[in-house]
């Protein structure tokens, strides 16, 4: 009688075993890398939220990225085996590297959300867009008014000019360190700053939204020296107004918080750094203020025009198993059609949303004046994504960080001339 109750229990116990979900077991691993080190902390938030309402699978989300070198990382990865389920890639140059790995997701739930997806040469959508971006020269609204300055005014170069010059000679009486924050250091992983973002000015400025023509020239190694001498000269003038410890050594922190300080009038950033504000307003006791975008006007041309696009898009690897792809794709729907998703996106994160069934309005000053000029109009897309990958940190970032130190605009003209000309052979 014993053995028989004994033989029940054990065959009890191994059906039992055999009952338990395999996802109970071990659950999907899902390692997700990106580069966006301000969403870091949201992200993980949102990541173990996800966890806890899907027990089957485990998101793993990491971080590398405020300068450092994604790229490198992400190829380091592959070449060690631990290529991830999702990671991130910059316009056509990631593409192009990354292609073999990145998996068609044309027939997602959220790909028929949105309009910002990635497409590959043949029209599949392969990228999931991260928010929608945006950028310009921001600046605080609050000291313009003081120094008796109507953003709206700052249209042209010459408007600019001018308002710089007059701030610039009311710094003790506005209390302003400088008048605009603004930073080029390679080494505090800033050359995004400009070598990108700025430089996206030159690439698109003053054109229809979707003419790439001049940057499609400059990838041929032709370079129209007027525009980029009147480009430089605009980079000059911002880098001369600068307060030039930052400039030159600065890294994320240290160009942001002298604007949220006050203690520099304008600022060379996008609307990412909206959730930063409001943390360091909150922890250092900080005043807050009105702020917005003027266009970067570095020709007589009058425009408004600001710069926005996806910045990057998700991608999932197209090599990852047939269950971490399931569960890649199932997260990034969550992430783009849940409320959760949104709240995380919009509320959190501080990011402008991508998909179209999101209907919470960004909070940021930032972000909120991008929603307000994409209702506008005319405005810029973004191109440095299309350079070769490395191209805009490893050649572009030295070059802008040298005129940082010289602005000499010939030698400028010229470096960036020939470093165009060398990808074109």
């Amino acid at each position: 009688m014993r053995k028989l109750v004994s033989l029940v229990l054990s065959l009890a116990m191994l059906l039992s075993l055999t009952l338990v979900p395999a996802s109970a077991q071990e659950p999907v691993v899902v390692e997700f890398f990106q580069l966006k080190v301000e969403i870091d902390s949201h992200l993980q938030e949102f990541t173990k939220l996800y966890n806890e309402t899907h027990p089957g699978v485990q998101v793993v989300a990491s971080t590398l990225g405020g300068g450092a070198d994604y790229g490198g990382a992400l190829k380091a990865k592959l070449t060690a085996g631990q290529m991830p389920t999702i990671f991130q890639f910059e316009g056509k140059g990631g593409y192009d590297l990354w292609k073999d790995y990145i998996l068609d997701m044309t027939d997602t739930d959220w790909a028929k959300d949105t309009d910002l997806a990635y497409f590959d040469p043949d029209g599949k959508t392969v990228g999931f867009p991260v928010a929608m971006e945006g950028f310009g020269l921001g600046y605080n609204a609050d000291i313009l008014e003081k120094a008796e300055i109507d953003p709206d005014t700052l249209t042209t170069f010459s408007a600019v000019k001018a308002a710089f010059e007059k701030i610039d000679g009311m710094k003790a009486e506005l209390g302003l360190d400088s008048v605009v924050s603004v930073s080029t250091s390679v080494a505090g992983g800033m050359w995004w700053v400009t070598s990108q973002h700025v430089f996206n000015a030159f690439y698109a400025g003053y054109l229809d939204y979707n003419d790439a023509s001049v940057h499609e020239a400059l990838l041929r190694g032709e370079v129209d020296q007027e525009r980029l001498t009147a480009f430089a000269n605009y980079l000059k003038l911002l880098f001369d107004y600068s307060d030039q410890e930052v400039l030159l050594n600065g890294d994320y922190n240290a160009q942001v918080v002298p604007f949220v300080a006050q203690k520099a009038a304008f600022i060379t950033q996008g609307n990412w750094i909206d959730p930063d504000v409001k943390k360091f307003v909150e922890e250092q006791n900080y005043t807050p203020f009105k702020m917005g975008y003027v266009s970067h006007n570095f020709m007589e041309e009058e425009t408004h025009g600001l710069f926005m696009a996806p910045p990057s898009w998700y991608a999932v690897n197209s090599q990852a198993t047939p269950e971490q792809q399931a569960a890649a794709i199932e997260f990034l729907n969550y992430m783009a059609l849940s409320e959760d998703g949104a709240n995380y996106m919009v509320n959190n994160a501080g990011m402008v949303p991508a998909f179209k069934s999101v209907s919470i309005q960004p909070t940021g000053q930032l972000s909120a004046a991008l929603v307000e000029a994409s209702a506008r109009g005319g405005n810029f897309n973004w191109y440095f994504g299309q350079n070769p990958d490395g191209f805009n940190q490893g050649t572009l970032g030295p070059i802008f960080e040298l005129f940082g130190l010289d602005r000499d605009v010939e030698a400028f003209v010229n470096d960036v001339t020939a470093a165009f000309e060398a990808i074109a052979k």
